[in-house]
């Protein structure tokens, strides 16, 4: 039975570039097309699947949802719920980022990418409705905790606090 390929017409040969489950199915299409025509309609982030539910959806294979986001920065906008995360990293010990993001562990995989030792930590997230009101007042916690008349205690989202006060900040923190 020789059969051709619907997309690009290459002949069909079952062990080749025809699956033989494909055969019982008379699915007339050889892998390689089959291959890009599923996997050019669905989203991938870091190799995982991403439901089209999700609010960054959009075609593609991504490194990260900030990757997605940015490329669909509309949808990032509009989004309220996520996390707020505190990261450190033991090249600046005592000092920790508390940051917000749609995905805790991809914002935590993006910043492995800037680091050759891949030395960043989650330290601690949680979710809630509203990222950014979270965010914020996380951010006015940690700075009463790190006030020092003498000495500049925060940068910007890194904060000089112990681990253990970073997590309680993010545990005392009340969703609106």
């Amino acid at each position: 039975m020789n059969k051709d390929c619907i997309k690009c017409g290459d002949l069909l040969v079952v062990g080749e570039n025809w699956a033989e489950g494909n055969v019982k199915h008379s699915k007339y299409c050889c892998i390689d097309c089959y291959s890009s025509y599923v996997n050019g309609s669905r989203m991938f982030v870091n190799g995982k699947y991403i439901s089209t539910k999700h609010p960054l959806y959009k075609v593609g294979n991504y490194k990260t949802f900030n990757d997605a986001a940015f490329s669909s920065l509309e949808n990032y906008e509009k989004v309220k719920y996520g996390y707020v995360y505190a990261i450190v990293n033991s090249a600046w010990p005592d000092w920790i980022k508390i940051g917000k993001a749609i995905d805790a562990e991809d914002r935590l995989n993006s910043y492995q990418t800037s680091s050759p030792m891949r030395d960043y930590k989650l330290l601690h997230h949680v979710y809630f409705n509203n990222r950014n009101k979270a965010e914020k007042k996380a951010h006015l916690i940690a700075a009463t905790k790190t006030m020092h008349p003498w000495n500049k205690q925060d940068n910007g989202e890194w904060f000089k606090l112990t681990e253990t006060q970073a997590i309680d900040i993010l545990k005392e923190l009340q969703d609106d």
